[in-house]
């Protein structure tokens, strides 16, 4: 093995320059040049001496010698000099040079003999593997993504050096400022190299003191918040912004900046950032000098337009700024958003928004004026669409409010964004417009990143009554990458056994509608929630179609037969069966049809933080069949970001049913609440109740309402984990009459049903984990009724494929 000299890089050019004085001292005899020595091979054939001689000399032909892996032939194509030519020092030290610079030849040496140009060559060897040694706190596959040197690839010495610089700066990202690198060859027979970089890691650098001088609005601990940066400490295991970076502090640098000025400190400046090692190396210390300056608010601000096709006071009723506010640079930002945005939705595509700013230090004002120079209006001349691997165009396309030939509008280029990500079909979607072949030509072009649209479900939970539950099923929402969403759902277990098929079709007949069909069989054991078992078979029809861009209607018709089952003797003999149970023994024939209408206008359709939704659905029974009834529910979504990452989100829900020509609402379709529905509360655990079975008998009405605030959790983003703080509140109750009284037409006292107020509040963590999204729910009840049923957690996972 023999190490590598790193000064070897230099010596090409040195040997090189060498070269014209000895041709110079005569062309009679080979004129040699040659790079730095390669590893230990066969010394070249010695060339001829050189006669003092200064004359140009004719080339009648050219030997090239010691070629083994390179053919002649590309040695001779990369030479600049042909047979016939005429050469002096110069012309032979250009072609040392021109193959000494194609990376294939260790040494070279070019010389003229009886009119022969000679050219000696040494070939650099092959790679035959790359090895790393002491490598502890960096894995290998993140070397091998920094090196450029491969197996099978030419050896040389500059990538070797252009390798260890890359891999030292590696380790000083992650915090190990003294690591060494030292690069050597192992030699092996045919001229093969494996190259191996000893590592030397050092210990890694943490950061001792960050401290701030100069500041007097905000202590050190508000400002070592803002940075990036942290101070080394036992408890930061999971995180690497606890050591020296140099381009982190950078960062942190512009994050500080942006701190002050978005709390009106318009000439904030870091006067210097100084690291100092500390006498051991273990750690270093940060320290800032600043200058606040003082508080500005907004002064005048004005919106400046080069002609009238762009109103400027229409433009300016839309910025987010006002006189007399406090100064914040993040306004500034938010407002060329905002006129850009306008700008674009009147189908001016390229427009130039350049803010200029006047600072008044006597008054402490800062005056705004955004100079906007709108281009020609802007039609689309084409859409590209990239990255579906397995979607294919015409199913993105038809989500697109924007086709080709139309006048360029951002505001539809936005909501086509969005439904793609409505979709649930990609992980990331772009729509980003370029300059087109005219000044009024505008390009779309649309970059989606295609993810798992298969799902296989996995659901488990925990209570105090119930054991442990799991069910399964296969959901693919981008059947044959055409859109079409299919479901087979099959779960079996002492609870639930179910054969559920979905077809849904989002373009039926090439138009705006989805349409889709429903096969399933069911049974479902309520035993210990109400002693009785339910069992359905059917089929439905569904058509659902926009009426605007925020509002859809779906239509839908089922038809089922379900049976109630009891067990034998509940309700015969001594046995004293709930009578809302035994008067519905047997099965029914459900013909029903219903509509629910859905808006919404949140700002994004998967994780929204601005914005609100809601829907109605009422289903009527009674077209034919046994069963008659009219079922209502109401739903509602809003949701505040007040940061990116603190998002409050209000719901509530409603439904209610009622029985037409005089029959009651059977207990299969009445309203049970709890587990999902209601945290804290097991699978029916809340509502009405008959206290002598303890059978849970479901309600007609219900009423819930929730608050929840996602906070960030100090974990990094790309774990996947969210975490939440809610609060549940409602009521379930209100049964027939027939099933309130006893025999004798009074209030049977057995029957609780007294609409009692439930609440719950508690902790949820959703984990987007490798094997799919994990939803963990700790709950604390805070109000109940005696008689409910409570749960204090229970998780639920899903698996993507």
């Amino acid at each position: 093995m023999m190490n590598i000299d790193p000064r070897a890089s230099f010596r090409l050019s040195g040997r090189a320059s060498a070269l014209a004085l000895v041709v110079a001292a005569g062309l009679g005899a080979p004129a040699l040049a040659q790079t730095a020595p390669a590893p230990a091979q066969a010394a070249p054939e010695a060339a001829p001496e050189a006669p003092a001689r200064q004359e140009a000399i004719q080339i009648n032909r050219i030997v090239v010698r010691g070629a083994q892996r390179i053919d002649q032939t590309t040695v001779l194509s990369y030479l600049p000099i042909q047979p016939g030519d005429t050469v002096d020092a110069a012309m032979l030290d250009v072609a040392v040079r021109t193959l000494s610079r194609t990376g294939l030849f260790a040494d070279v040496q070019i010389g003229v003999q009886n009119g022969d140009l000679v050219v000696q060559i040494v070939e650099n060897p092959i790679i035959n593997q790359v090895i790393f040694e002491g490598n502890n706190a960096v894995r290998e596959d993140k070397l091998r993504e920094e090196v450029t040197i491969q197996p099978r690839g030419v050896y040389t010495r500059a990538k070797i050096q252009e390798d260890v610089g890359a891999i030292v700066e590696l380790y000083r990202l992650s915090g190990r400022i003294s690591a060494t690198v030292t690069p050597k060859l192992v030699q092996l027979e045919q001229n093969r190299v494996d190259v191996v970089f000893e590592i030397n890691e050092g210990p890694e650098t943490g950061i001792d003191a960050i401290t701030f001088l100069g500041n007097h609005a905000f202590s050190d601990s508000d400002l070592r918040d803002v940075m990036v940066t942290k101070q080394s400490a036992w408890w930061r295991l999971f995180t690497k912004n606890d050591n020296y970076d140099p381009n982190r502090l950078e960062y942190d640098r512009e994050q500080l900046r942006k701190f002050y000025t978005n709390r009106g400190y318009y000439d904030f400046r870091i006067i210097s950032a100084v690291a100092e090692l500390l006498p051991d190396d273990s750690a270093f210390g940060l320290t800032l000098t600043v200058d606040e300056g003082d508080k500005y608010n907004f002064g005048e601000i004005k919106v400046v337009t080069e002609n009238e096709r762009l109103n400027a006071d229409f433009l300016q009723s839309l910025l987010p700024i006002r006189t007399g506010d406090l100064y914040e640079s993040d306004k500034i930002e938010s407002a060329v958003d905002a006129l850009t945005f306008a700008a674009g939705s009147a189908g001016y595509a390229f427009v130039d928004i350049n803010p200029t700013y006047r600072a008044d230090p006597a008054t402490d004002t800062v005056n705004v004026t955004f100079n906007v120079r709108e281009g020609q209006r802007v039609y689309v001349e084409r859409i590209n669409v990239v990255g579906n691997t397995r979607t294919i165009d015409p199913v993105i396309r038809r989500e697109l409010m924007l086709t080709e030939g139309d006048a360029f509008n951002r505001a539809l280029m936005e909501r086509s964004r969005n439904n793609l990500r409505g979709l649930g079909f990609f992980k990331d979607v772009k729509v980003e417009e370029a300059r087109g072949s005219a000044p009024d030509r505008s390009i779309v072009n649309v970059t989606v990143e295609e993810q798992p649209t298969g799902e296989l479900s996995l659901g488990a939970g925990f209570s105090s009554v119930e054991s442990f539950v799991i069910n399964a099923g296969v959901t693919e929402k981008n059947f044959r990458g055409r859109g079409q969403n299919v479901v087979l759902r099959v779960e079996w277990g002492s609870l639930r056994q179910q054969i559920d098929f979905r077809f849904t079709e989002p373009r039926f007949l090439n138009r705006d509608i989805r349409a889709g069909y429903d096969l399933f069989h069911s049974r479902y054991d309520f035993q210990q929630e109400s002693s009785f078992d339910y069992r359905s078979t059917g089929a439905g029809l569904r058509l659902t179609f926009p009426l605007n861009g925020y509002t859809s209607l779906s239509t839908r018709y089922f038809i089922k037969d379900d049976e109630i089952i009891v067990p034998s003797g509940y309700c015969t003999g001594l046995a004293v069966g709930s009578r809302a149970l035994c008067e519905q023994i047997g099965s029914s024939l459900n013909s029903s049809a219903g509509y629910t209408l859905y808006v919404n206008r949140t700002n994004d359709p998967i994780r929204p933080t601005r914005g609100w939704s809601g829907s109605l659905r009422q289903d009527f029974a009674g077209i034919g069949g046994d069963v008659n009834y009219l079922k209502t529910e109401v739903e509602g979504s809003w949701y505040y970001g007040l940061t990116p990452s603190w998002v409050v989100s209000l719901q509530g829900s409603s439904g209610y049913v009622s029985g037409w020509a005089g029959d009651a609402v059977r207990i299969n379709d009445r309203f049970f609440k709890g587990g999902n529905s209601f945290r804290g509360f097991e699978n029916a655990g809340m509502g009405p109740r008959d206290l002598r079975t303890n059978d849970a008998l479901g309600g007609n009405f219900y009423a819930i309402g929730t608050i929840e605030l996602t906070v960030p959790n100090g974990l990094p983003e790309e774990y996947g984990i969210k975490t939440s703080l809610f609060a549940d509140v409602g009521t379930l109750g209100v049964l027939d009459d027939r099933y309130r009284l006893n025999s004798s037409g009074l209030i049977d006292t057995q029957i609780v049903d007294n609409l009692g107020l439930r609440a719950s509040a508690g902790l949820s963590v959703h984990w987007k984990s490798p094997m799919g999204p994990i939803r963990f729910d700790i709950s604390q009840i805070l109000s109940r009724e005696d008689y409910d049923r409570t749960e204090t957690f229970r998780f639920s996972t899903s698996t993507q494929f």
